[in-house]
């Protein structure tokens, strides 16, 4: 029997709002607005390539920094994530992906271990793609481990187009979180 995992968060703080529903069971249907275009785009690709389907909306001092919405939009994906699975039984626990971006290449795996860390190896050309600060790629993930209480590995291993390098992550970190979550019927 298919297990249907969903769960909702809301986060509001002097800098956010954040509502995010979250379905670990979808088919890559999403609706995102955090008000940064690029980073919009990524998560899009994450919840494509991750199978999951995600509702986020994000209102943040983007006037400012980026930083506050990119790294609050990763605490509430993990506390998604990891509020949907419930108990870690009866799913693979770990995944990985290698995925290819025309000239770029990334290596993403992932263990829902319940013990947070992040190995984070990207070095892109550029410090930018148009407003947004490619620093925040790592905050988001940092984010995203620490409340999803996961070991998380990326590494990209080569490329020369920003945007390339980071879709290859962001891709790799979908299909590698749609295989760890994947219902192990041997073990449930």
């Amino acid at each position: 029997m298919k297990r249907h995992r969903k769960a909702e968060v809301r986060r509001k703080t002097k800098e956010t709002e954040i509502s995010l529903k979250i379905d670990l069971e979808g088919s890559g249907k999403h609706s995102i607005r955090t008000g940064i275009p690029f980073f919009d785009h990524m998560l899009g690709l994450l919840t494509y390539h991750g199978g999951l389907d995600l509702s986020l909306k994000a209102k943040g001092d983007i006037g400012v920094d980026a930083h506050h919405t990119v790294e609050d939009v990763g605490i509430c994906l993990g506390d998604g994530i990891r509020k949907a699975l419930g108990e870690i039984k009866g799913i693979q626990r770990y995944g990985m992906a290698v995925i290819p971006m025309d000239e770029a290449l990334a290596s993403v795996a992932l263990d829902l271990s319940m013990r947070p860390w992040l190995t984070f190896h990207m070095k892109p050309r550029r410090s930018r793609i148009g407003t947004f600060d490619l620093e925040l790629v790592e905050e988001f993930f940092k984010a995203l481990c620490n409340h999803g209480r996961m070991t998380l590995h990326i590494n990209l291993l080569y490329g020369r187009n920003s945007h390339h390098m980071v879709e290859a992550v962001f891709k790799g970190f979908g299909r590698a979180l749609r295989q760890a979550v994947s219902v192990d019927e041997r073990s449930s």
